[in-house]
């Protein structure tokens, strides 16, 4: 069975950073695109980010510069490295995996909370 487990939310104040990691199991790790989602109450899951085609990377405005995307084959892990947070950062963040070649091959983590707050 295919299970991507994130880890690393918690509360920070803003302009504080945290680190997000995500585990996958059970898949040939390196045939998948990997990401980070996530949600606030009251709105639509948004990109935050993504790795692309040919492994480029790919950024939400509003994170762009501030967070960065990286992943360990090795490990079978992705990263989201964020700083200079900002309350409106604050949201369910979740990790994504889709199958390269077959878009409909498509796992999500659960998600872990994140919140920025003084």
């Amino acid at each position: 069975q295919v299970q991507l487990v994130e880890s690393g939310g918690g509360l920070v104040q803003p302009g504080g950073s945290l680190r997000l990691s995500c585990v996958a199991s059970g898949m040939i790790f390196r045939d998948y695109r990997m990401g980070w989602y996530r949600q606030a109450p009251g709105k639509e899951r948004e990109l935050v980010a993504s790795y692309t085609v040919g492994d480029f990377t790919n950024y939400g405005d509003s994170v762009k510069g501030r967070f960065t995307i990286s992943r360990d084959n090795a490990k079978k892990m992705v990263y989201l490295q964020m700083n200079n947070l900002k309350p409106e950062d604050t949201a369910v963040y979740y990790c994504k995996a889709q199958l390269k070649w077959n878009p409909a091959v498509t796992y999500w983590g659960q998600g872990t909370q994140v919140t920025v707050s003084s």
